[in-house]
Protein backbone atom coordinates (compact mmCIF):
# COMPACT_ATOMS: atom_id res chain seq x y z
CA UNK A 1 0.00 0.00 0.00
CA UNK A 2 2.80 2.47 0.80
CA UNK A 3 4.07 2.11 -2.78
CA UNK A 4 0.63 2.91 -4.21
CA UNK A 5 -0.30 6.06 -2.28
CA UNK A 6 -1.80 4.02 0.59
CA UNK A 7 -4.84 3.10 -1.52
CA UNK A 8 -6.73 -0.05 -0.55
CA UNK A 9 -6.62 -3.09 -2.83
CA UNK A 10 -10.13 -2.22 -4.01
CA UNK A 11 -9.20 1.38 -4.81
CA UNK A 12 -6.16 0.20 -6.76
CA UNK A 13 -8.25 -2.07 -8.96
CA UNK A 14 -11.00 0.45 -9.79
CA UNK A 15 -8.94 2.08 -12.52
CA UNK A 16 -7.59 -1.09 -14.10
CA UNK A 17 -8.07 -1.16 -17.88
CA UNK A 18 -10.92 -3.29 -19.19
CA UNK A 19 -11.29 -4.63 -22.70
CA UNK A 20 -14.19 -3.79 -25.02
CA UNK A 21 -15.21 -0.52 -23.31
CA UNK A 22 -16.22 2.68 -25.05
CA UNK A 23 -13.35 4.82 -26.33
CA UNK A 24 -14.65 7.55 -24.01
CA UNK A 25 -14.14 5.42 -20.88
CA UNK A 26 -12.06 7.44 -18.42
CA UNK A 27 -9.79 4.46 -17.81
CA UNK A 28 -8.46 5.05 -21.33
CA UNK A 29 -7.30 8.60 -20.62
CA UNK A 30 -3.74 8.73 -21.94
CA UNK A 31 -2.57 11.25 -19.33
CA UNK A 32 -3.86 9.05 -16.55
CA UNK A 33 -2.11 5.99 -17.94
CA UNK A 34 1.16 7.92 -18.17
CA UNK A 35 0.78 9.15 -14.60
CA UNK A 36 0.07 5.66 -13.31
CA UNK A 37 3.21 4.47 -15.07
CA UNK A 38 5.22 7.15 -13.25
CA UNK A 39 5.84 9.26 -16.36
CA UNK A 40 4.90 12.54 -14.68
CA UNK A 41 6.36 14.99 -17.22
CA UNK A 42 4.76 13.18 -20.14
CA UNK A 43 1.47 12.95 -18.23
CA UNK A 44 1.46 16.70 -17.62
CA UNK A 45 2.11 17.43 -21.30
CA UNK A 46 -0.69 15.07 -22.30
CA UNK A 47 -3.06 16.57 -19.75
CA UNK A 48 -2.42 20.02 -21.19
CA UNK A 49 -3.13 18.69 -24.70
CA UNK A 50 -6.41 17.12 -23.58
CA UNK A 51 -7.50 20.27 -21.75
CA UNK A 52 -6.80 22.43 -24.80
CA UNK A 53 -8.74 19.98 -26.97
CA UNK A 54 -11.70 20.29 -24.58
CA UNK A 55 -11.46 24.10 -24.64
CA UNK A 56 -11.45 24.10 -28.45
CA UNK A 57 -14.60 21.96 -28.53
CA UNK A 58 -16.28 24.28 -26.01
CA UNK A 59 -15.34 27.36 -28.10
CA UNK A 60 -16.70 25.70 -31.25
CA UNK A 61 -20.00 24.87 -29.53
CA UNK A 62 -20.27 28.40 -28.16
CA UNK A 63 -19.65 29.83 -31.64
CA UNK A 64 -22.31 27.50 -33.10
CA UNK A 65 -24.77 28.66 -30.44
CA UNK A 66 -24.10 32.33 -31.22
CA UNK A 67 -24.45 31.68 -34.94
CA UNK A 68 -27.75 29.86 -34.42
CA UNK A 69 -29.02 32.70 -32.24
CA UNK A 70 -28.07 35.29 -34.86
CA UNK A 71 -29.87 33.28 -37.52
CA UNK A 72 -32.91 32.76 -35.30
CA UNK A 73 -32.42 29.00 -35.19
CA UNK A 74 -32.67 26.66 -32.22
CA UNK A 75 -29.41 25.22 -30.92
CA UNK A 76 -29.56 22.06 -28.82
CA UNK A 77 -25.89 21.93 -27.87
CA UNK A 78 -24.27 18.76 -26.67
CA UNK A 79 -26.61 15.81 -26.15
CA UNK A 80 -25.22 12.93 -24.07
CA UNK A 81 -25.36 9.53 -25.76
CA UNK A 82 -26.59 7.34 -22.94
CA UNK A 83 -28.09 9.73 -20.38
CA UNK A 84 -30.75 12.40 -20.33
CA UNK A 85 -31.39 15.18 -17.88
CA UNK A 86 -34.63 15.00 -15.96
CA UNK A 87 -36.09 16.61 -12.89
CA UNK A 88 -36.30 14.20 -9.97
CA UNK A 89 -39.95 13.90 -8.98
CA UNK A 90 -39.12 13.70 -5.29
CA UNK A 91 -36.31 16.22 -4.81
CA UNK A 92 -36.98 18.54 -7.74
CA UNK A 93 -33.28 18.42 -8.59
CA UNK A 94 -31.89 17.96 -12.08
CA UNK A 95 -30.51 14.42 -12.46
CA UNK A 96 -29.05 12.31 -15.25
CA UNK A 97 -30.97 9.13 -16.07
CA UNK A 98 -29.66 6.28 -18.21
CA UNK A 99 -31.63 6.18 -21.47
CA UNK A 100 -30.16 3.00 -22.92
CA UNK A 101 -27.83 2.08 -25.74
CA UNK A 102 -24.49 1.56 -24.02
CA UNK A 103 -24.78 -2.17 -23.41
CA UNK A 104 -26.05 -2.74 -26.95
CA UNK A 105 -23.12 -0.77 -28.37
CA UNK A 106 -20.71 -2.69 -26.15
CA UNK A 107 -22.10 -6.04 -27.25
CA UNK A 108 -21.81 -5.06 -30.93
CA UNK A 109 -18.54 -3.18 -30.33
CA UNK A 110 -20.05 -0.33 -32.33
CA UNK A 111 -18.66 2.87 -30.84
CA UNK A 112 -19.28 4.96 -33.96
CA UNK A 113 -21.49 7.42 -32.03
CA UNK A 114 -18.80 8.17 -29.45
CA UNK A 115 -17.02 11.51 -29.77
CA UNK A 116 -13.23 11.62 -29.99
CA UNK A 117 -12.41 13.04 -26.57
CA UNK A 118 -8.84 11.85 -26.14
Amino acid sequence: AENMYFFSDLALTLNEPEERVAPTDSRLRPDQRLMENGLWDEANVEKQRLEEKQRAVRRRREAEAVEALEEGKDYEGYIPLWFERKVDAVTGELICVYKGGYWEAKEKQDWSLCPDIF
